[in-house]
């Protein structure tokens, strides 16, 4: 939060640490590492966590959970931690925010593992429980940036806003599992699984079999919710690809699509690869599946996870971000294309904590042309009745409804359809998909179906 926001008048002064950081067992010492490098650098913090960890293979799995449930904690927590460290006069920093929050969870100074000065014991003592004071600006006791604070309230209004916010400082553990269906060749807040390659049944019980506390996700016929964080290997089926990490409201936004075997379906901007596996599992791995995008290692990503699920109807495209031939050559051929559009990603903010604060993705300004672009490059890819889905991981209007307003005025060929009929999400008035944290469990999603008429 900007300091101009903060009531202590008291001059900012620095939290300078001691020559020596911490042990290397620390999980303070390496969770102060970890944020400092993502304040200096602004790469996502689960990247920079997942890489320290694999170059310090040495933690114990104690001080590996700790390590994470600190940074991600701290992520959550920012705006609040930054708060209460001006109110005592600190410029907020990755060292004065781990200290704080190991101080608000009640613990002795003498479990942090690392040496601290005079004066840092000295403030320590003024971080008394609650986080919150009655004082707190409300933009940090909900953890909103400045920029999303006026978007938001316009999208929800005065009464349903804070309660939507709040729901996205959840904590979450892991996306939903969804199930690969055996029809493959071959093979917040709470974990989602989805389960493709064998049965949802089967699956759940392997699951819990292994210890594991999962139930059916509510609203997807494939994803598997887990009531707790566990360790990765411990999933049962998920090295070997008969399950995937994906949230439930990821797999809701494939099967809007509505993709049937033997069509030609584009997905748009694929990235790493996971509605693309769900579109492939829709379609029974029969047909053509175009999965595009302008970014090659992040399609690389995908084809490692189709190979391990068994998807065999996959081609991967890199296609250049303006004019591109060979998409030019693809005008009207698929019966179905999905855009899921670069947007703010608000809608994540559960799982991605430290994304609400980057600063090195595009802005909400910039964004809204940008996805007015891509719909319409998308659009001219659809033949005649055929489906086209505009979709994004964001809450907010201006990103949603408007994008599809606008596009439908400019492109009078298009109609707003309904979803399909076997469709198993929540479905607003309009037909239109809005899923949020505080309503579904799941991340907030957008999805509006369209279809070509003309």
């Amino acid at each position: 939060m900007p300091a101009a926001n903060q009531p202590s008048a008291r001059k900012a002064r620095a939290v300078s640490a001691p020559s020596s950081v911490g042990a290397p067992n620390s999980a303070a010492g390496a969770s102060i590492s970890i944020l400092e490098e993502h304040d200096r650098t602004g790469a996502p913090l689960d990247g920079l966590l997942a890489r320290y960890i694999r170059s310090n293979s040495g933690f114990s799995a104690t001080i590996r959970n700790e390590l994470s449930g600190c940074v991600v904690g701290v992520a959550r927590r920012q705006a609040r931690l930054d708060w209460r460290l001006r109110d005592v006069g600190l410029r907020p920093s990755a060292r004065g925010r781990v200290l704080a929050d190991h101080a608000f969870a009640g613990k002795p100074l003498t479990e942090v593992g690392l040496p601290l000065t005079q004066a840092e014991r000295a403030w320590l003592r003024e971080m008394e429980a609650p986080l919150e004071t009655p004082s707190m600006d409300r933009r940090a006791v909900l953890e909103c940036p400045d920029w999303a604070w006026a978007p938001f309230f316009a999208t929800f209004g005065d009464e349903r806003a804070p309660t939507e916010l709040s729901a996205l400082c959840a904590a979450v553990a892991l996306p939903a599992l969804p199930v690969h269906p055996s029809s493959l060749c071959a093979p917040p807040p709470r974990p989602h699984l989805s389960a493709r390659s064998t049965s949802r049944p089967a699956a759940l019980s392997a699951i819990r079999a292994a210890g594991i506390d999962a139930s059916p996700t509510p609203f997807s016929p494939h994803g598997i919710r887990l009531a707790r964080r566990v360790p990765l290997e411990t999933i049962v089926g998920l090295r070997e690809g008969a399950v995937d990490i994906q949230d439930e409201g990821s797999q809701l936004l494939a099967l809007l699509v509505g993709a049937r075997p033997g069509e030609l379906v584009i997905d748009f901007c694929a990235g790493s690869g996971g509605k693309t596996l769900a579109l492939a599992a829709e379609m029974g791995n029969r047909g053509r599946l175009l999965a595009l995008d302008i970014d090659a290692g992040r399609l690389a990503r995908g084809a490692a996870r189709c190979s391990k699920a068994g998807v065999c109807n996959v081609q991967r495209r890199v296609v250049a971000p303006g004019a591109d031939a060979w998409l030019k050559r693809q005008k009207q051929k698929a019966a179905r294309v999905l855009v899921d559009a670069p947007c703010s990603g608000v809608g994540a903010w559960r799982r991605n904590p430290d994304a609400r604060w980057s600063r090195s993705g595009l802005t909400l300004r910039e964004l809204l042309p940008l996805q007015a672009e891509v719909l319409a490059r998308a659009a001219r890819l659809v033949c005649l009745n055929g489906t086209l889905v505009y979709a994004t991981c964001s809450l907010l209007e201006p990103e949603n409804d408007a994008q599809v307003t606008g596009f439908l005025r400019a492109h009078p060929e298009f109609r707003l359809a309904r979803p399909p009929d076997a469709f198993p999400g929540p479905i607003d008035h309009d037909g239109c998909m809005r899923l949020s944290p505080a309503r579904h469990g799941c991340d907030g999603f957008f999805g509006a179906v369209m279809t070509r008429v003309g």
